[in-house]
């Protein structure tokens, strides 16, 4: 492991520029706002664990969903993309057994890793995700054992850009490099977190998350088998398109809306089952449309619908992946749109019909089809219900567009992405 003043020299040196512009976008900011980034993590370090030394860098990114909305959980198709916003920890090793990390605004977060039982009382906690990628490893065969950790963030908060899955996958990378050989594969390391946010945090997600974090890049992913989900990278450039990636704050938060996206799969599930199945790519959505009158008897029409949009998705983003490898972006664009227009009108996740009065998902949505029909695309970002929206928006309509958003949602709602080539790593520049 380097020392912490190695790796502060390097940084002040600008030796690690290289790299750093690889996750981070090259432009001479964004370099400086990183490297004061990590200066500062350094520091945070030393100060709240002054006896260790020698430490290692890991960075794990948020991400995006590009296609395939609410579609992993049926067993279909997603297109996600790694995104430069990312989780930062400083660790080292310790041989106490136990985990501390300090994630910055938050109390540290402690974890006996001779106790990995579900804790009730941790629920929803930093502590239970923590836990739980701890329990996992073990189950599985890898050592687990305690380290010390400050860790920082970019990823949007409840923003639908995956803050929880980042964060489980840097602890798995952390326990992987520090405890084992550091080679764990990242589907498994995905496989991982899930499993934390299922048993241990409680909530009921999907992989794509997980996955897109670990693997980075384009990556497009078939849930056919789940326990061996087919992963591939795809060749796309969005820089060199013309085209920038916008990601819009509505200002609404996901963390009460866990029932919310419960029913969408609760309900897909249901149409699965009412035609002897366990999962909707068992069946055709020709099969769905034909038993449409048997299956008002045994499920809700709302499931019906959701069910008819999880197979207009799960073929967009067969398409969608074609038009990026060919090169055809406008089509690209037309996909994305109607994949919106699905999420909006079939799959009803907009909004919450717990809260129907506070719509800033679809208000957002509205804007930016005023401002970027026929040039760019629009839809709703992640899981939904509240939070944000995703826009492709052509260069030279840019300014526009973060002019007209952020009047209506704030001076901080709009942030313009770049597509990250890597997913979580350990950091080496010293």
């Amino acid at each position: 492991m380097p020392k912490i003043s190695a790796i502060q020299f390097a940084l002040h040196s600008g030796s690690p520029d290289g790299l750093l512009a690889k996750l981070y976008g090259s432009k001479s900011a964004n370099l400086e706002y990183q490297r004061l980034r990590y200066a500062r993590l350094l520091e945070q370090f030393r100060s709240r664990f002054p006896y260790a030394d020698q430490v290692e860098l890991f960075s794990t990114p948020g991400r995006t969903e590009v296609g395939g909305n609410h579609t992993d959980h049926n067993a279909g198709r997603v297109l996600a993309a790694a995104v430069n916003l990312d989780d930062l920890a400083v660790a080292a090793q310790n041989e106490t057994g136990v985990i501390t990390l300090q994630s910055e605004g938050y109390p540290d977060s402690i974890i006996d890793t001779r106790q990995l039982e579900v804790v009730e009382s941790e629920r929803y906690t930093t502590a239970a995700l923590i836990r739980g990628v701890c329990a996992r490893l073990r189950q599985l065969g890898y050592r687990v054992g305690g380290f010390d950790a400050c860790v920082t963030s970019d990823v949007l908060k409840g923003s639908g850009i995956s803050s929880s899955a980042a964060f489980e996958v840097l602890v798995c990378t952390i326990l992987d490099h520090l405890h084992n050989h550091g080679d764990l594969d990242p589907i498994l390391n995905a496989q991982i977190g899930q499993y934390a946010e299922n048993h241990y945090f409680g909530k009921p997600c999907g992989l794509m998350d997980q996955t897109t974090c670990a693997v980075g890049g384009f990556v497009t992913i078939d849930f056919e088998d789940f326990a061996h989900p087919i992963v591939r990278k795809v060749d796309f450039d969005l820089a060199a398109s013309g085209y920038s990636l916008v990601i819009v704050d509505t200002g609404g938060s996901h963390a009460d809306l866990t029932e919310d996206y419960a029913a969408i799969e609760r309900e897909m599930k249901s149409v699965a089952r009412a035609l002897g199945g366990q999962v909707l790519r068992q069946f055709s959505r020709q099969k769905v449309l034909d038993e449409i009158a048997f299956l008002r008897t045994k499920v809700s029409d709302r499931a019906i619908l959701r069910a008819l949009h999880f197979y207009a998705d799960d073929q967009r983003v067969v398409a969608e992946v074609a038009a990026l490898e060919n090169n055809d972006f406008p089509r690209f664009l037309d996909l994305v749109i109607e994949s919106g227009f699905s999420s909006w009108m079939l799959n009803q996740n907009c909004y919450s019909p717990r809260n129907f009065e506070a719509q800033g998902v679809p208000v957002a949505l509205a804007v930016s089809e005023s401002v970027l029909k026929g040039r760019g695309a629009w839809r709703v970002q992640g899981g939904g219900f509240a939070g944000t929206i995703q826009a492709f928006v052509p260069d030279d309509l840019l300014d526009t567009y973060l002019h007209k958003l952020s009047a209506i949602f704030g001076k901080k709602a709009c942030h313009k992405m770049l597509i990250r080539p890597d997913g979580t790593t350990r950091l080496e520049f010293a």
